[in-house]
């Protein structure tokens, strides 16, 4: 019998089970798998969408994956749907009997931008667009959307909560390509992210108060059901 998941609203204890391999807590971050939105070009900021077929069976092939891993003591997740659905798919196959929702780890508020399609922002709503791919990190997007700055602030302090809270434990977080861009950036001080693919893996290490990348945007369990190429580039206007 698995460990079961643990509600982030309750203080955790150690159950007699449990016990500390080391003091590093690893936190592998999964993107969502792909929507309808997704592989129409169009904006999804904080607007839900579904998971559309290639999504779901994407979903399917990473539960399979990481249920052939170490298990997690805990699955975590957006509370976004597109997010909760890949991420029920994932403690269903990893004996979880549930998925705990962080809101803070949902997507960045991207403010006019949301549900236009990216061929067409530029042209429709200029400032928000301009804003999106600012270098200003404090600068927030028109329309009500997040800054930079905010969308990292939220991400990496929720982040920090889960490792602290399970400390020297492996847990899966889904998410979301520009939360996991902002964990990028701010973990390693580039200057771009690259592409955050739809259900890809990416794992990454806590101790002593620093985190340290072990992994990133590995898809090669996608190989029989495919992605797409483009994924999410929040760097480039390409």
């Amino acid at each position: 019998m698995g460990h079961e998941c643990i509600d982030a609203s309750k203080e955790f204890k150690w159950s007699e089970d449990v016990k500390v391999k080391s003091e590093v807590t690893e936190i592998v971050l999964v993107r969502h798998g792909e929507t309808t939105w997704n592989a129409a070009g169009r904006i999804q900021g904080q607007i839900e969408s579904e998971l559309n077929e290639v999504g779901q069976k994407q979903a399917v092939a990473i539960a399979e994956r990481l249920g052939k891993e170490e298990r997690p003591i805990a699955v975590y997740s957006s509370d976004l749907k597109r997010a909760k659905d890949t991420a029920l798919k994932i403690a269903e196959t990893c004996f979880c009997s549930e998925v705990t929702e962080v809101p803070e780890l949902k997507e960045r508020h991207v403010g006019s931008l949301q549900g236009l399609y990216w061929k067409e922002g530029a042209e429709k709503e200029p400032e928000a667009y301009s804003a999106f791919f600012s270098s200003q990190n404090d600068l927030e997007i028109p329309g009500g959307g997040e800054s930079f700055d905010q969308l990292c602030e939220r991400s990496m302090h929720a982040l920090e909560q889960i490792a602290k809270k399970h400390k020297g434990e492996r847990v899966i977080v889904v998410t979301h390509g520009g939360v996991l861009r902002a964990i990028y950036l701010r973990i390693t001080q580039a200057s771009s992210a690259g592409k955050l693919l739809n259900a890809s893996v990416n794992v990454v290490h806590f101790r002593d108060e620093k985190w340290i990348i072990d992994s990133w945007s590995d898809v090669s369990h996608l190989s029989s059901v495919g992605f797409l190429q483009r994924g999410f580039d929040g760097d480039s206007k390409a």
